[in-house]
């Protein structure tokens, strides 16, 4: 399971999206500024408040660092 972490106005959240749609990749999305409970979420995964947060399978990675969301796609084998 993917979640992005993400709001609104956030560009590199609407870039990762995207990036996951382009690849065929299903993802969830959580709105922090919506759900209080997915901006508690992002603090205890990430130990921060930066978004994007991409939860792969347990995997945190903040921002869109398309290299290590690529090697951890790859090694959990969902692309």
């Amino acid at each position: 399971m993917i979640i992005v972490y993400s709001a609104t106005w956030c560009a590199y959240c609407h870039a990762v999206m995207a990036y996951f749609d382009k690849q065929g990749i299903k993802y969830e999305v959580r709105d922090i500024e919506k759900d209080k409970q997915a901006s508690k979420e992002i603090v205890d995964k990430s130990g921060q408040m930066g978004i994007p947060v991409i939860d792969i399978d347990g995997t945190i990675i903040v921002g869109f660092d398309r290299a290590r969301i690529n090697t951890v796609l790859k090694d959990k084998k969902l692309i």
